[in-house]
């Protein structure tokens, strides 16, 4: 990891992608499974962990998005945090979001340094001359949305970013007016969720020391009508009924990364209501299909998750129009267009 100092300048990467099982000699003693070539090449998806959330939390996402055709990056890097303290984190870079700085270079090294490593795999690698690096899909959680948003304008071959628990609202300490949203640079599709109960967001409202209490108390809604610029409608905000801060977690370590600030199910862990983790998931999928993979033909059900839809009414029956087959783009407007029991809003721009 450029920039960083030792031991604290590694991070370890965890890559799902389409495999493509043989059962030959090799793969049954080294535990390597042939990428499915057939599908290549693949855009890549680089997933950023909150602070303090392990990678393994988010393998529920990247085993999903793998089998829908992506590659997939969960990075885990071990460093300092604020105040002096290490732990897990997204690579956040405090002086790049200074006043006078911020915009001109990522808020992360995390995410370039991801890229690279892809582009230079080891020769035995099973995804050696497979990646598609001219498409790529940045999502985060929490923090690690945050610096996805922040860095967008840095990263290569972006198509767009999706965050979730995230928002550009920059902590007065950094030497910012009070109540700044920081702009997101690029000009990409960006998708933003929130939880109906974010106990941690709730919770850190005094970092960012709003002086207006006439101003929208929410930061995700903040990011959305303020950080980014109108684009036709390409870019979304959605808020799903039940979920909280943890919910694109599985599983949720209620011992750190303030889960104590959501309300604890029966385990003691966050609760999360039924098809909320299950919604997220096929949003996102949804999204990165949309923005990698937009002319290709929607999956019927990959993960048994979808819900039934109703065939529409043709307009004129003397007339009946030729059915056409559903595209990745087609499938993603309808989660956002047609009314869900799970979204308590979607607003576009």
């Amino acid at each position: 990891m450029p920039g960083l100092k030792e031991p604290y300048d590694t991070a370890h990467l965890r890559v799902f992608y389409p495999s493509r099982p043989t059962g030959s000699d090799a793969e049954r003693l080294t535990g390597v499974v042939a990428a499915d070539a057939g599908r290549a090449p693949f855009p890549v998806v680089v997933l950023l962990p909150g602070i303090n959330v392990p990678a393994d939390s988010y393998r529920w996402l990247a085993v999903l998005l793998a089998r829908r055709g992506f590659v997939v990056v969960t990075p885990e890097l071990v460093g300092e945090l604020f105040g002096g303290s290490h732990g897990v984190t997204p690579g956040i870079d405090l002086d790049a979001c200074a006043p006078g700085a911020y915009g001109s270079r990522a808020t992360t090294p995390l995410i370039g340094a991801v890229l690279g490593s892809l582009a230079e795999p080891a020769p035995a690698s099973p995804l050696a001359g497979l990646l598609d690096l001219e498409r790529v899909v940045v999502g985060g959680h929490s923090a690690g949305g945050t610096v996805a948003l922040q860095s967008a304008a840095h990263v290569p071959g972006l198509r767009g970013v999706f965050t979730y628990g995230a928002h550009t609202l920059v902590a007065a300490v950094l030497g910012h007016p009070p109540g700044t949203v920081l702009p997101v640079g690029a000009r990409v599709p960006v998708l933003l969720m929130s939880g109906e109960h974010d106990g941690v967001i709730a919770a850190s409202a005094d970092r960012y020391a709003v002086a207006d209490a006439g101003t929208d108390p929410d930061p995700v809604a903040r990011t959305f009508h303020e950080a980014l610029a109108d684009a036709d409608g390409a870019h979304a905000w959605v808020r799903i009924a039940g979920a909280d801060h943890f919910t694109l977690c599985d599983p949720v370590d209620a011992t750190s990364a303030r889960a104590f600030l959501e309300a604890p199910g029966e385990d003691g862990a966050p609760a999360v209501v039924d098809g909320a983790r299950a919604l997220v998931g096929r949003l996102v999928a949804a999204f990165c299909a949309a923005a990698l993979l937009p002319g290709r033909p929607a999956p019927t059900d990959p993960d048994g998750t979808a819900d039934p839809v109703a065939p529409e009414d043709p307009t004129d029956p003397a007339e009946p129009t030729e059915p056409t087959e559903p595209t990745e783009n087609d499938e993603y407007e309808a989660l956002l267009a047609r009314p869900h029991p799970r979204l308590l809003h979607v607003r576009r721009r």
